[in-house]
């Protein structure tokens, strides 16, 4: 099973190599452009993320979470010249609720209720992308998000002892990746049906 497990970890590491790959060449041919306050609020929480998952001595989801970082970190740069918004009220509330994840953590020094402060700082910050997509699906490529779907699906397979904190990260990802893949595509059924 051990075998099974890092086959999985490497498929699922590589695949969230692959996503930013696509995701950089959408933005920079104007297919994409990323929400600048998701972006900076995701590069907080995919390192809260990380470190938290380094702090349990977690051997699975550590690489999926590390690869998401460097990720973030790359798309973050080019949403500043790129991207969309960054300082409406909800930005700005995204903002400070990532920064409370973060308080959290410090002030209590406990790697689940850190990651779990991450998951929920990580889905505030994907409202306001989640709102531009709904409302501007040509912003966005599907193909990104459904790459970090199945990075997180091999992920979640790679997981060795079912325990919450095990796979509540590799999990939140899967189903928040997936509804970018709905509102995103949904530029491709209307433009074909046009």
């Amino acid at each position: 099973m051990h075998i099974m497990s890092a086959i999985f970890i490497i498929i699922s590491s590589i695949l969230a190599l692959i996503s930013p790959v696509v995701y950089v060449k959408a933005i920079l041919s104007g297919n994409a452009k990323p929400h600048r306050t998701t972006r900076l609020v995701l590069l907080i929480i995919t390192s809260l993320a990380t470190f938290s998952l380094f702090a349990q001595h977690d051997t699975v989801a550590i690489w999926l979470a590390g690869v998401s970082t460097l990720q973030s970190i790359v798309i973050f740069a080019l949403s500043l010249r790129y991207g969309m918004g960054g300082f409406s009220k909800m930005d700005v509330l995204c903002f400070l609720i990532a920064l409370f994840g973060i308080l959290l953590w410090q002030t209590t020094k406990d790697p689940s209720l850190a990651l779990y402060a991450s998951i929920l700082a990580d889905f505030i910050g994907m409202i306001p992308a989640l709102i531009k997509t709904y409302r501007l699906p040509e912003t966005e490529v599907w193909t990104f998000y459904a790459l970090d779907v199945m990075a997180a699906f091999f992920s979640l397979l790679a997981v060795k002892t079912y325990t919450v904190q095990q796979f509540s990260y590799p999990l939140y990802l899967m189903i928040i990746n997936f509804s970018m893949v709905i509102l995103a595509s949904r530029k491709v059924k209307k433009e074909s049906s046009t």
